[in-house]
């Protein structure tokens, strides 16, 4: 079901078959019929994450590369409206003449065909299924997997099915019936997992393992206990102390090629646990009612305190109808805070307000994507005397844009895939805050907006004291912007948490958390 913890599971499995020295490539299968992640509301299925490539994808994917400490590409991204998409592509091409085209062998054929891309240049495809076992949206990929196991050797495939196992208080014991459930209609569908992976929230009892063994037809040993961790990085040590290793190798009839030591990622994961300082970081947004919309954001705050020695608390402050008492008290009680990307009226006034008070108080200000762009507003309103600026895409008769689309957007009639996405090349400033931070002339970063600074402002802008610290190659679109007579006040539009991983944290992201510490302590 969704929220257990497959992407976890894929992610931490793919790190320790990576550290036992084979090289690992994931898949995620999404069932929706989007093409993409890209027009999905956050509050519907978590953040959007980008990849290198531009491919918006689901957020596993993150999960993915801040485990492996990889960049992923869109062959690691499938879900349903991409493959009826290639296959209608390919019928209106003349593909399949004389056929009437149908879910097998055609849609399944499709799905073996994607995954069978790396075959040559990866020792494991690592392939997560999203949903759950029995739904409609996912049955024909489970068919295809099915079919894809016939083709192989027994020996080239291995099958790890996450179920539930819930504590229930009023009995006081685990309950296996869930999984029973799901394991029989797994088989129902051809296929018996060889190891199953059963979340619970404490351990698994030794009579627990041997039920689910025997009704689930698997053996005791491959009942792997994946049991609440404190952090989620511990999450690949627990599993090899449950040996899910040693089951994976004995069904795939190999061994590691050397022993998985995970040393750095174990030093790090004990400065999370023994920090020795910490500090309060305000996300100010505007679907804080779902954590998972900013994920990556978190996920690059804990990467950045783990190599600083320092436990970060977030705060999430919703920006909507946002009242001056809360902005108040969100400036008093907070080290630093993130105004992060977003889409959509809702909420901007409230991002500008929390803004101003952060500029006035001097206090730590990383502005991400949508950040960038409301930071602008409030400097050409409250600084620059252009009342009422605003961007076209809240107030489309604004007299003054300082945010717009540029001329090659305003054409631009489809809603995904058309946004500046993925990885694009940002020349950097010498003596900036940013250059100091990445002691680069230029970097790259990934990139997901629409909306731009205004090129016709940024002369007054930048005469009234707001630094472009970044541009792009070309230097006619900004891409990063500062002050200098501030702490930490920086804004970028591409997405630095999505090039953060915990073993290589974010630059940004580690100088301005070392910025709020700093605040905290007044010096």
């Amino acid at each position: 079901m969704s929220g257990l913890g497959k992407g976890l599971l894929a992610a931490s499995l793919a790190k320790l078959l990576s550290a036992s020295g084979y090289s690992v490539c994931p898949i995620k299968f999404d069932g929706y019929l989007n093409v993409d992640a890209g027009t999905i509301n956050p509050f519907k299925h978590g953040e959007v994450f980008v990849l290198d490539d531009g491919t918006e994808t689901d957020m596993d994917l993150g999960t993915y590369e801040r485990f492996l400490n990889i960049s992923l590409d869109s062959w690691s991204s499938l879900t349903g409206g991409q493959i009826f998409q290639n296959i209608i592509e390919k019928e209106r091409q003349g593909e399949f003449l004389g056929q009437d085209i149908q879910f097998i062998p055609h849609v399944t054929n499709e799905i073996i065909s994607w995954i069978r891309q790396k075959d040559d240049v990866v020792d494991v495809t690592l392939v997560e299924v999203g949903g759950t076992i029995g739904d409609i949206e996912n049955a024909y990929f489970i068919e295809a997997l099915r079919q894809l196991a016939l083709t192989c050797d027994k020996s080239d495939v291995c099958w790890v099915h996450v179920t539930l196992i819930p504590f229930l208080q009023v009995v006081g014991e685990q309950k296996t019936k869930p999984t029973q459930a799901s394991v029989k209609t797994l088989q129902g569908m051809g296929i018996q997992p060889d190891i199953l992976l059963c979340r619970s929230e404490k351990p698994l009892n030794p009579d627990v393992r041997q039920k689910v063994a025997m009704f689930c037809n698997v053996s005791v040993s491959d009942v792997i206990s994946g049991h609440d961790v404190q952090v989620i990085y511990e999450y690949p040590f627990q599993l090899l102390e449950e040996e899910i290793l040693a089951s994976v190798f004995k069904r795939l009839q190999m061994g590691p090629k050397k022993l998985p030591s995970l040393s750095t990622w174990r030093d790090l994961l004990d400065k999370i646990k023994n920090p020795i300082g910490e500090v309060t970081i305000g996300v100010g947004g505007k679907y804080t009612a779902l954590g998972d919309a900013y994920v990556s954001i978190v996920k690059a705050l804990t990467h950045a305190g783990a190599h600083l020695g320092i436990k970060v608390n977030p705060v999430f402050i919703e920006t909507t109808n946002i009242a001056t008492k809360d902005l108040d008290h969100h400036i008093k009680s907070c080290d630093g805070i993130i105004i992060p990307g977003g889409f959509g009226y809702r909420g901007i006034e409230g991002k500008i307000s929390l803004i101003t008070r952060l500029r006035e108080n001097k206090l730590p200000f990383l502005g991400i994507c949508l950040g960038l762009q409301c930071a602008v507003i409030e400097f050409a309103r409250n600084i620059c005397g252009l009342e009422n600026a605003n961007s076209t895409e809240f107030d489309p008769d604004t007299p003054y844009p300082v945010i717009d689309l540029l001329p090659s957007q305003r054409s631009v009639y489809r809603k995904g895939g058309t946004m500046r996405l993925g990885l694009y090349p940002v020349i950097i400033r010498e003596r900036t805050r940013v250059h100091a931070i990445y002691g680069k002339n230029e970097i790259k970063e990934r990139f997901r907006h629409r909306y731009e600074i205004n090129p016709d402002y940024v002369s007054q802008i930048v005469a009234n004291g707001f630094t472009f610290s970044g541009m792009s190659s070309d230097s006619s679109v900004v891409h990063i912007g500062e002050l200098t007579d501030h702490p930490f006040y920086v804004g970028t539009q591409f997405h630095p948490e999505f090039l953060s991983r915990f073993e290589q944290p974010a630059p940004l992201f580690k100088a301005f958390v070392k910025s709020c510490l700093k605040n905290q302590s007044g010096n």
